[in-house]
């Protein structure tokens, strides 16, 4: 699975990067939430605004509505609701956010899983006259089996449920005893209200019995899941490059974004496939040589030997090398309106590399609305299923607990180049 790319403006500099996924029920207020976001922090430029209040005016609302700030396509602002993945850049004096805005439908499950795939957190929004829904512990329950570790759940519209402590925490005692039974650790709670903006950016006046900090403050000081923890190198190779050093000898250069860990020449490093082990003689950017990179910033690499790299090889540190197999277990997401073909064979696809693959066996389905397990079965749009994939050569890969970068994939069908899968890998 992949996110939507961030610009390349975003992800340079030395401000870290939280991405962030909103999730919740229909009409529970998550786009309105974000679009508040963006607003109060004075993240939107006037001409934004201006268009915000056209269309606002012509729904015939007396106010902005911000919702329109993320739902972007013609259907969702017809219908009010969110049905695709809507992404958001912005950034604050302390950090810069991507917020992924998936729909709040059982039948977009699946977009819901593609937001997630690279989230460092998770919002869940729910609507504190309606609590805690079969949708909103379906979200959450989500987001713990795709290991989103840090959960904020906003309970919006505190306004409408007339700033009441009463409601708010029998909302959260109802949220402690739902994330205590699914192992859902890491969940912070606060009340807000996106349409009048109470404690969204700025501390509510309505709500004096909240002493915590607003939610952009809690974004700001939340650590990332990559803080302290940068992991080992990771460079899928994206293409190669030979120019000529010193005007005279051609080598090779291999081009790509660093997904995890750092990199500096005298670096050994391990290169799938094939296994072999060199050295990192030089890492550059167009503007010259650098001592050192980390992620995720794109680089050229150069190593002392003549090794057979190319597109979707891998460059990993020698002393904490990827895993290789050609089986993987893994958790599946049917994304495709076709059921699952188990004698079908797929393109399965990390990083840049791609192998030929197939199911070699379905252990479970997980029945998010029981948030348990039914042993095998039939796969179909939306299902979630425990798996065993067998590829056709060994893959280098890591669990998705420890990189998401390499422990992520799709599945592709091969006659029609359709994305018809997700999936992570388990240990």
């Amino acid at each position: 699975m992949s996110a939507q790319p961030a610009p390349a403006a975003l992800l340079n500099g030395t401000k870290e990067v939280l991405r962030v996924v909103a999730a919740g029920s229909v009409d529970d207020g998550k786009s309105t939430l974000i679009g508040r976001l963006l607003y109060d922090s004075g993240s939107l430029l006037k001409d934004q605004i201006d268009a915000v209040a056209r269309a606002s005016e012509k729904r015939g609302e007396e106010e902005l509505d911000l919702s329109l700030l993320t739902d972007g396509l013609i259907d969702e602002r017809e219908q009010g609701i969110t049905i695709d993945v809507a992404y958001r850049y912005f950034a604050t004096p302390k950090r810069k956010f991507i917020f992924a805005d998936v729909p709040g439908h059982e039948q977009y499950t699946r977009n819901m899983a593609t937001g997630a795939s690279t989230a460092d957190l998770g919002i869940v929004v729910v609507d504190a006259l309606k609590g805690m829904t079969r949708q909103s512990r379906r979200h959450l329950y989500l987001l713990n089996i795709l290991g989103v570790e840090r959960v904020i759940v906003a309970v919006n519209k505190m306004d409408l449920a007339g700033y009441s402590r009463e409601v708010f925490s029998a909302i959260q005692d109802d949220l402690a005893a739902f994330a205590d039974r699914i192992g859902l650790e890491n969940v912070l709670v606060i009340p807000v209200s996106a349409r009048r903006g109470d404690n969204v950016v700025h501390p509510g006046t309505n709500m004096p019995w909240h002493a915590g900090p607003p939610l952009l403050e809690l974004l700001e000081s939340v650590p990332a899941a990559a803080e302290g923890e940068p992991g080992p190198l990771r460079f899928p190779v994206q293409g190669v490059l030979r120019p000529r050093r010193d005007g005279g000898v051609p080598y090779r250069l291999y081009a790509g974004q660093l997904k995890s860990g750092a990199v500096r020449p005298g670096d050994e490093v391990v290169v799938h496939p094939g296994g072999l082990r060199s050295r990192v003689r030089e890492v550059r950017v167009f503007e010259g040589e650098l001592p050192e990179a980390a992620a995720p910033r794109s680089v050229m690499i150069a190593l002392e030997d003549e090794l057979d790299v190319a597109r979707g090889s891998l460059i990993a540190a020698a002393e904490e090398p990827p895993r290789l197999s050609d089986e993987l277990n893994a958790l599946l997401f049917w994304m495709a309106e076709r059921p699952f073909d188990p004698d079908r064979t797929w393109l399965l696809k990390i990083g840049a590399r791609v192998e030929r693959a197939r199911v070699a066996a379905i252990h479970a389905r997980l029945d998010v609305d029981r948030q348990a397990e039914e042993p095998g079965g039939a796969v179909g749009l939306n299902d979630i299923a425990r798996v065993t994939l067998r590829v056709q050569n060994p893959i280098a890969h890591d669990p998705y607990a420890e990189n998401p970068a390499t422990g992520a994939f799709i599945l592709i069908d091969p006659d029609t180049n359709d994305t018809v899968a997700g999936g992570t890998i388990c240990p």
